[in-house]
């Protein structure tokens, strides 16, 4: 489906599915892509007219996409580079001595990587490890967290962090949360976004209108902390590569 604003146009997916609801969604995915999620009994025309009355939302959007990812520069790993640690950026300072022993420390917004040979290769992957490591406690510490507040939990369901190409987290039949560790990366309130989306699938097993008025209960601004996870994305994953 083509969706035109100006002299610009864009090829959206229509993806319609099974959901009891007469919303029609728009979604505008970190590589500029477009999808439209409808209802399977809404008609073609009746879905092309809702996404242009929103052509210049979704090519707002599409645009800060396609400019945030030209500047995801591949990672270096050299001292003055940054990197972002829930939502901030930290300067990489480097210390190299054959005395120093392996270290990652974050102090006074910056991340100093200590290390006996600091070529890029092992500063990359100490500096991972440090990130898998905080991922691991903090993510684990949020999921119990609000897992607390939700009435439908009674203690806090299995967790994996597994790393995904396009997801941010899932929830499996089984009921077991998987968290993409990257996330450690991003803004505290997209976090627990994240998690409170992937929560309400324990009990809400698809994307109905039951299941975004209980998300919205327990977060009102989730739609704001997911625009700011989408724009931050391209960024955010790029550092991982």
């Amino acid at each position: 489906m083509i969706v035109r604003y100006g002299d610009q146009e864009v090829s959206c997916l229509v993806r319609q599915t099974g959901a009891v609801t007469d919303r029609i969604r728009i979604h505008v995915y970190p590589n500029g892509d477009v999808e439209i999620e409808a209802p399977k009994d809404k008609e073609v025309d009746h879905i092309r007219a809702a996404a242009q009355r929103r052509a210049r939302w979704i090519f707002q959007h599409r645009n800060a996409a396609i400019a945030a990812r030209r500047m995801a520069l591949p990672r270096e790993y050299i001292s003055g580079e940054t990197h972002f640690y829930l939502g901030r950026r930290h300067k990489l300072i480097i210390h190299e001595s054959k005395s120093q022993r392996s270290e990652v420390k974050l102090l006074r917004g910056k991340l100093e990587v200590s290390l006996p040979v600091a070529d890029r290769a092992a500063v990359r992957r100490r500096l991972n490890a440090w990130y898998s490591d905080r991922a691991a406690e903090y993510l684990s510490k949020k999921v119990g967290e609000i897992s607390e507040r939700l009435s439908w939990i009674s203690a806090p369901p299995p967790l994996k962090l597994m790393r995904m190409r396009t997801q941010w987290g899932s929830c499996s039949p089984e009921g077991v949360i998987y968290l993409n560790p990257t996330l450690i990366r991003a803004p505290r309130h997209c976090i627990e976004y994240v998690i409170l989306h992937e929560l309400c699938h324990l009990i809400e097993h698809n994307h109905s209108k039951r299941f975004f008025d209980l998300l919205t209960k327990h977060m009102l601004d989730w739609q704001s902390a997911k625009r700011e996870l989408d724009s931050l994305a391209e960024l955010i994953l790029a550092e991982n590569e």
